[in-house]
């Protein structure tokens, strides 16, 4: 028969046992808690850097998206720039935000979002970019089309203005007055004013010169001026003492004299006298007639 008492240490040894073993079990269960935990945590943070990291490198890519559309030489409207500078200024904020130390995972996930609209105003940005471009180049092209134009117009403007001066010319010279034969004798006057025709230059009181007026029916009736230029046997021009110029031929001249003769359209004779007011010189005294802007006549007379 066996003693109890023998029996009693060995069962005070057993439950020794399993109370070490369920200590090891529960030492064990919190070290692999633990472990699991940091990891998980580890890697949250890993997670959480690495999406930080894209995040920054999405902004870089969006913010250079909107400089490149707005790098254009467009001029935008009020709206436009309004919105580029909110842009901009979201785009400051997201990017303080990821430079702070920590962030949670629903800050992050609001930036993301934030991030996703910048996105698609930044594209809605860039083609309204686009269509401005468009529509500029459209209007720069319609505006060179249409300087085009105008250059065309304006080069038919002046070849019509240059007709128009040359048929004004020859339309000024065909009703410009005309002489018919032109003579120049030179004149005595004696006593009680007798006239009679010399030829010796120390007999001569005046020159006569006589000419008639060719029909033009385009010639204005009425007043014409006539201007004579009076050349003596040196060449020299004989001017009228006050000077006076006149235009013929498109030049500038001095006179000898002027005077006003009625054209009638009716082929009549015209006498004109002029007195040198001196001696006169033996030689050739060559006379010029001019009216309306254009020589009408030439004669000359031998003095001896």
């Amino acid at each position: 028969m066996e003693n109890p008492e023998q029996e009693l240490p060995i069962r005070k040894d057993s439950n020794k046992i399993y109370f070490l073993v369920a200590v090891i079990l529960a030492l064990l269960g919190t070290n692999a808690y633990l472990f699991f935990k940091d990891k998980k945590a580890n890697d949250r943070i890993v997670t959480i850097s690495d999406e930080k990291t894209r995040m920054q490198t999405e902004i870089d890519k969006i913010e250079a998206e909107l400089d490149n559309a707005s790098s254009n030489n467009l001029k935008l409207s009020n709206q436009m720039l309004k919105d580029q500078a909110i842009a901009r200024e979201k785009i400051g904020e997201l990017r303080s935000a990821l430079k702070q130390g920590q962030i949670t995972q629903g800050q992050l996930a609001r930036a993301q979002e934030e991030i996703k609209q910048l996105k698609y105003f930044v594209s809605k940005y860039a083609s309204e970019i686009d269509e401005l471009k468009k529509q500029n180049q459209e209007l720069t092209s319609e505006r060179n089309e249409l300087l085009s134009t105008v250059d065309s117009v304006r080069s038919k403007v002046n070849e019509l203005e240059k007709q128009n001066d040359e048929l004004n010319t020859k339309v000024q010279a065909a009703a410009a007055i005309k002489s018919g034969n032109v003579s120049i004798a030179a004149i005595n006057i004696r006593g009680k004013g007798k006239e009679s025709t010399v030829t010796r230059a120390n007999k001569t009181d005046k020159l006569r010169v006589d000419f008639t007026l060719v029909n033009n029916s385009l010639a204005q009736k009425g007043l014409h001026t006539i201007f004579l230029r009076v050349t003596d046997p040196s060449g020299n021009l004989v001017t009228d003492k006050n000077g006076g110029v006149f235009i013929s031929d498109n030049e500038e001249l001095q006179y000898s004299y002027k005077t006003a003769l009625e054209f009638a359209n009716d082929g009549r004779a015209y006498t004109i006298d002029w007195i040198k007011g001196g001696t006169y010189q033996k030689g050739v005294y060559t006379i010029m007639l001019h009216a309306d802007g254009y020589t009408m006549g030439k004669g000359s007379v031998t003095l001896r």
